[in-house]
């Protein structure tokens, strides 16, 4: 990682010739159309925003972009989880190519994850593949989906089971437009920080713990936390693109996070992402101490942290009706974690010690979830 200052700091992505770099820092936003010119010269760029984030930030941008001779078309799409479906990426992709852009102009990712993940499964299939760039608005967006290069939308069958591996070709993540944030959002971003942590970042993880008020009140060590999560998943990133191996230890608190998001039928009102997360993360901790591969303190101290932010920890948290156990592990089993029918899970042998589990028994995860949901 470079730091260019201490406000200001550059991740790379080492991926050969689809290598990226990170750029994290305040004020990133109005300079975005300067910085574009120079790593794209000539493109021109669609804006692919929800409408909370347009009111807020897109006309920033595009004088940014405008200013600096970069031609913009504006797409907008509803906010929320819902967007990331098959009619939502039709109108999107109607609208990339009625605004005549070619392969070699840029799709740009302006909002949190769900715009990010529809804008760059469109990138990669308008014209066989278009430039693509992320300006993560929100917390999870900026630690999380943005980097990597995983794209894609939901089914009635599950979370993110279409789409394709479209890396970026810049991300730029502006750490001052997190103040506009719904304090609700940037607690649920702040959920895939601390999962760096409970991965293999043990220190790291005592850290947030330390120094946690400062992230959410927007002191340095906000930045800080972006540029080491980031970094974090770009490790990761570098050593397996297509997750076939360890990229699957980033799903940590997901498993159990997406069957709770398709259970809740991505209700943003009672369940968003990185809440989901955060139960899931504490569900495996606990079920990782009930498998007898982890001692409960540790399960303990997780939820103690992620509950002193706000964040649930508990699916007794969740307003509303859930379905029962057995619809719960269908959820489960139909994640796209699952290889040949075998259950898999990021399990913990501690903090910063997780690991992936293969084959975990059914009657185990079934067992667990009688214990952990409603009756």
């Amino acid at each position: 990682m470079t730091t260019d200052t201490p406000d200001m700091r550059t991740v790379h992505v080492a991926l050969g010739s689809r290598a990226y770099d990170i750029l994290i820092g305040g004020g990133l936003l109005a300079s975005a159309g300067d910085t574009l010119a120079r790593r794209f010269p000539g493109a021109r760029a669609a804006i692919v925003t929800d409408e909370n984030v347009a009111a807020r930030h897109a006309a920033t941008l595009k004088q940014s972009l405008e200013g600096a001779g970069i031609a913009t078309a504006t797409i907008t799409i509803a906010p929320g989880e819902r967007s990331k479906s098959f009619a939502v990426l039709q109108q999107v992709v109607d609208e990339v190519l009625a605004a005549r852009l070619e392969r070699g102009d840029i799709v740009i990712a302006l909002g949190g994850g769900v715009v990010g993940d529809l804008a760059g499964f469109v990138s990669g299939i308008v014209r066989r593949g278009m430039a693509f760039v992320q300006l993560p608005t929100s917390l999870l967006a900026q630690v999380d989906s943005s980097v990597g290069g995983k794209t894609g939308i939901n089914t009635t069958h599950g979370k993110n089971l279409v789409g394709v591996f479209q890396q970026p070709g810049l991300v730029i993540a502006d750490s001052d437009v997190l103040d506009t944030l719904p304090e609700r959002e940037f607690r649920a971003g702040y959920a895939e920080v601390v999962k760096y942590g409970l991965i293999d970042r043990p220190d790291f993880f005592a850290w947030l713990e330390a120094n946690w008020r400062d992230i959410f009140s927007g002191g340095p060590a906000r930045v800080e936390a972006i540029a080491v999560s980031c970094q974090a998943k770009a490790d990761v990133v570098a050593r397996d693109e297509f997750e076939a191996g360890d990229r699957a230890l980033l799903n940590l608190g997901h498993t159990f996070g997406h069957a709770l998001e398709a259970a809740t039928g991505y209700d943003s009102a009672r369940l968003v992402h990185g809440e989901g997360v955060a139960i899931g993360m504490a569900m495996a901790h606990r079920f990782s101490s009930r498998m007898n591969l982890a001692s409960p303190d540790d399960a303990a101290r997780v939820e103690a942290h992620l509950s002193a932010v706000g964040l649930p920890v508990a699916v007794s948290e969740i307003s509303g009706d859930l379905p029962g156990p057995e619809r719960m592990l269908d959820y489960i089993a139909q994640d796209k974690k699952v290889s040949r029918g075998s259950l898999t899970f990021i399990l913990t042998r501690g903090i910063g010690r997780s690991f992936v589990a293969r084959d975990v028994p059914a009657s185990e995860v079934l067992s667990f979830l009688k214990e952990n949901l409603p009756s």
